[in-house]
């Protein structure tokens, strides 16, 4: 059990059967009154966010997370297989834990899977991958970095914004929080 004066951001805690992470917290004392916390919380299993007040020194449930290293290593219709990297253990992610991450995953890749004593609660992807353009419009002579954008399909399936320049073959260095293109990977 925990405090309200124990919140952090980052924090995971359980209410009703719901886990949620701390977002952000905020402790207010009015004038008149006793004290409360304001928070925003995400819930880890559905992927919302939700507003919630708690009474100074209200008591929750704490969720103690354990972070493992995983590499990617296949996907098998809904079921993501990864190996956890000191014990070489497989773990199995379901696609809705999995969820729009997917689209960045190619063999290799390497994440941080959330676990509790129940199972895995949630992945973190790296923040950049470099992926292989396998579809693009060409190029047309003239075209310059500063210059309009064109869709590319990269080679793990998903559609990114380019530059006109980009070509097939190339490896592109991709942001997963927005999936946007970042720049061309030397050679």
């Amino acid at each position: 059990m925990a405090s309200t004066a124990d919140f952090r951001n980052g924090m995971v805690i359980s209410m009703e059967g719901v886990i949620y992470r701390i977002v952000e917290f905020q402790h207010v004392k009015p004038g008149k009154g006793g004290a409360f916390v304001r928070t925003k919380l995400r819930n880890l299993r559905g992927k919302g966010v939700v507003d919630k007040t708690f009474r100074a020194g209200e008591k929750v449930d704490e969720i103690r997370l354990e972070r493992q290293k995983v590499q990617f290593t296949y996907r098998d219709g809904n079921i993501f297989h990864c190996m956890n990297m000191e014990t070489y253990e497989e773990i199995l992610l379901e696609e809705a834990l999995v969820g729009d991450a997917a689209r960045f995953l190619k063999e290799g890749t390497e994440l941080d899977v959330l676990m509790t004593a129940q199972g895995p609660l949630d992945i973190e992807m790296p923040i950049f991958v470099e992926l292989e353009v396998a579809e693009t419009d060409p190029g047309v002579r003239g075209d310059t970095a500063s210059g309009g954008a064109k869709p590319a399909k990269m080679e793990t399936g998903a559609v990114v914004q380019v530059p006109l320049f980009i070509e097939v073959g190339e490896v592109l260095r991709i942001d997963t929080r927005s999936g946007a293109y970042v720049e061309r990977v030397a050679s």
